[in-house]
């Protein structure tokens, strides 16, 4: 993590709203959230500002969401941050940011699903249509969406972080859950378009159901698999089966063996996040812990 030394306050947001977008300076301002990579302040009752304050990737991920989400947020059937305005970096402050539409709900690991069979189906309607074939100058991802053994190093020493802290059920069933996945073949088709970062932060909810999709930061290109790993961090007990039925195309075997790995990724790392929160180390989410335990917990008992 790399804050900035910038406080990000709401007079800041104004200051930066009159220098660069003076039509929307008169707006309120009040915080909505201090994510891992950005801070979102909420612009009025339909907009949003995202700024920069942790990771020094988040300048080109902001510029990605900026050029790539308009013009697929028309084909999807859930609501998501489409983007307005790119704000320049000034002496004011010196990383880009942007305006962005407000997306209402709670996030998924404040308020989780609690209609798994509802959800279960609207997270596969929004999969089906965000995974359409992408074009070749699509991005690629930082360390998803390509082939898994790639990664194994990784997420083995992941795992083995995550044990030692005594955060891990069954190590042993979650090394052979990501060796299979690793083991699979790869994926064949065109790559699609992917999320690339589904995890309960960067869903909402309302009425026990999800009803947005926010932070495409990681959007790229590549393997389903990345984002059909999903449906066992956000979904409860016994709903991942129902996605995976309702989901189209039907994910082969192959593919929700390497979903599976996937999630296990995904897990163990919002476990070491969450447990950065509970010590109050900066950038730590203590709510992503319980999620992410469930996760393993789901994998570990529908293990083959």
């Amino acid at each position: 993590m790399a804050h900035t030394e910038i406080e990000i306050t709401a007079e800041l947001v104004h200051d930066l709203l009159r220098e660069q977008h003076p039509d929307l300076a008169d707006r309120p301002v009040t915080l909505g959230a201090r994510g891992w990579d950005n801070q979102l302040w909420r612009l009025g009752d339909d907009l949003a500002v995202r700024l920069p304050w942790a990771t020094q990737s988040a300048d080109a991920l902001l510029r990605k969401e900026h050029t790539w989400l308009p013009t697929l947020a028309p084909h999807l059937p859930l609501p998501v941050p489409i983007p307005q305005r790119l704000g320049q970096p000034s002496e004011q402050f010196p990383r880009p940011w942007i305006v962005t539409t407000w997306v209402p709900g709670e996030p998924a690991d404040h308020s989780p699903v609690t209609r798994g069979a509802e959800a279960a189906e609207t997270l596969a309607t929004f999969l089906h249509a965000l995974h359409r074939p992408a074009p070749t100058d699509a991005p690629a991802g930082r360390d998803r969406g390509g082939p898994l053994a790639a990664s194994t190093e990784q997420v083995l020493a992941g795992i083995a972080a995550a044990t030692e802290l005594g955060l891990v059920p069954d190590p042993d069933a979650v090394r052979a859950i990501w060796h299979d996945a690793a083991a699979a073949p790869e994926w064949e088709g065109a790559p699609v378009w992917l999320h690339g970062d589904l995890h309960p932060a960067n869903v909402l909810t309302a009425d026990g159901t999800i009803c947005g999709v926010i932070d495409f930061g990681d959007l790229c290109a590549g393997d389903p698999a990345y984002d059909l790993a999903a449906a066992w961090i956000l979904l409860p007990d016994g709903a991942a089966e129902r996605f995976n039925h309702t989901y189209r195309p039907t994910p082969d075997a192959a593919t929700l063996r390497r979903a599976r790995g996937c999630a296990v990724a995904r897990a163990i790392a919002c476990l070491m996040i969450a447990d950065a929160g509970v010590h109050g180390r900066p950038g730590g989410k203590a709510t992503w812990g319980p999620p992410a335990q469930a996760c393993l917990q789901r994998l570990i008992a529908t293990a083959h």
